[in-house]
């Protein structure tokens, strides 16, 4: 099993794992950038994506395919995704979760609210329409 950055061509996959997971797709393609995919076989079996803003990255789209669940892939796709930020040098890493809020904190992130997210990641389509208002916001500050 390998993380490494995705291509354009990884979309179509990644789109299905986000499916199946009931989570937002509004956006992703937007991303690929920055985004990283886990494959095991040639297969991708987990991505995580990073969207970078002047005041930050939004962390979306951490999956992992039920088959591969508990074996710490999402782990290694979230760290993978944080080292992207750090080498943006971006000041922090929000996320916004309906279900996770459990597994983000081991990575140092902490609720906040709304409002303590600054402007530009606000922007975001997942802020803006996908996430619904109930979605609890995490933010992990970033050495400088």
């Amino acid at each position: 099993m390998t993380v490494e950055r995705a291509t354009r061509a990884d979309l179509p996959d990644v789109e299905r794992l986000l499916e199946r997971e009931h989570l937002p797709l509004d956006g992703v393609r937007d991303h690929v950038e920055t985004m990283v995919v886990a494959r095991h076989d040639g297969r991708v079996i987990g991505a995580a994506a990073l969207e970078c803003y002047s005041g930050g990255g939004l962390l979306r789209s951490v999956v992992v395919d039920a088959q591969w669940q508990g074996r710490r892939l999402g782990h290694q796709l979230t760290e993978a995704a944080l080292e992207m930020a750090r080498q943006c040098e971006l000041p922090a890493v929000y996320l916004l979760t309906e279900t996770a809020e459990g597994f983000f904190p081991r990575f140092g992130f902490t609720a906040i609210s709304r409002e303590e997210v600054p402007a530009s990641v606000q922007e975001s389509v997942e802020f803006r329409s996908v996430c619904p208002a109930s979605a609890i916001v995490m933010r992990k500050r970033l050495p400088r």
